[in-house]
């Protein structure tokens, strides 16, 4: 019963997105749910991963927040008469070790206006992160660090 229970869930979330319910639609989810889990099935079994479900509700909401934020700065520096922006290359330190928690906050910079991640170091020490205007590099790694890293850090203990 249970593995039933994800594509099932996985289709109705797909037909909440794409905002159509109708039998081809929901068809189409359940197919695409099932290839996406049996994909991501090797995956599986490799150690569990603890979750903090509070911290990943305030990991969610800090992006949000992050999100509408920066979106705000961008719109404001893309409709300036003179555009003045620094873009800037900035190697992050990371203190995240796993994989997916580095593929999270490289997700979550990318996501948000203004960022974007690049690369990995070969040692994954150091996250590539372009800035579209970024005045202080020590500044946008301490934000990155506080709000994006820090939150992961507790939602995945």
């Amino acid at each position: 019963m249970r593995r039933l229970a994800a594509p099932l869930i996985l289709a109705v979330v797909w037909a909440v997105v794409t905002g159509s319910a109708s039998p081809a639609n929901l068809l189409l989810g359940l197919l695409l749910a099932i290839l996406c889990l049996g994909v991501t099935r090797q995956h599986r079994g490799r150690g569990t991963v603890a979750v903090r479900p509070v911290a990943l509700l305030l990991l969610g909401l800090v992006f949000l927040r992050e999100l509408a934020l920066s979106a705000w700065s961008v719109a404001i520096a893309v409709l300036r008469p003179r555009l003045d922006i620094r873009p800037a290359m900035v190697a992050f330190p990371l203190r995240l070790k796993r994989d997916f928690e580095i593929a999270l906050l490289a997700n979550c910079i990318t996501l948000t206006p203004g960022t974007l991640s690049v690369d990995v170091s070969e040692d994954r020490r150091f996250l590539h992160v372009h800035a579209l205007d970024c005045r202080d590099p020590q500044d946008l790694c301490r934000s990155i660090a506080e709000t994006f890293e820090r939150r992961i850090m507790e939602a995945f203990p």
